[in-house]
């Protein structure tokens, strides 16, 4: 399963790698790490660490291929994903810098896995942005901050000094608003 496994269906991939083919994990390692690194050095800012963390994280997708659904999305996502929380966690847990200079953006995440033929639309060409410039201000907030920040509610609402609670529903009546805007 050399190069040439990019002919390699995603289904057939994870099947061998379900199985725990070293030559199918050591392809994923080889096609995939210079992605997820990236990620992991712009959101942790530091080569050794995003190093480590690579590690940590490949260790993470052996022992958790289980957990990968594909009916929520593509392996290289989730693979991202895994990337980015175990990058959190590591400034969390060491509490390198302070929260609100933790890289998460949805942008890197973007960038990276446009790289690997992902089609995500940028929110500006398509007008998103324009319609959410039309929300009340601090569903605009909102809404900026958890969808094109990254942030959880949680993380919102600590960063905004609001109880979760009224986050959520602002959250849920920004989007109902959304909709509105959409239908016009």
């Amino acid at each position: 399963m050399k190069r040439q496994s990019s002919l390699v269906s995603e289904s057939v991939l994870l099947e061998k790698l379900v199985q725990r083919d070293q030559q199918a994990f050591q392809w994923l390692y080889d096609q995939y790490s210079p992605a997820l690194y990236g990620i992991l050095l712009r959101i942790v800012r530091e080569e050794e660490q995003a190093q480590d963390l690579l590690q940590d994280v490949f260790i993470k997708i052996w022992k958790n291929l289980d957990a990968y659904d594909a009916s929520k999305g593509r392996l290289f996502t989730w693979m991202l994903n895994v990337a980015r929380n175990t990058a959190i966690d590591s400034l969390r847990s060491r509490k390198t810098q302070p929260f609100s200079e933790i890289r998460t953006d949805e942008e890197n995440v973007r960038i990276i896995d446009q790289q690997h033929s992902t089609e995500q639309p940028n929110p500006e060409h398509i007008g998103i942005k324009d319609v959410v410039d039309k929300l009340r201000p601090e569903r605009k907030q909102l809404i900026d901050l958890i969808y094109f920040g990254g942030y959880t509610h949680e993380e919102a609402a600590d960063k905004l000094k609001l109880p979760l609670g009224t986050v959520k529903t602002r959250v849920r009546a920004a989007l109902q608003e959304l909709k509105e805007l959409f239908r016009l």
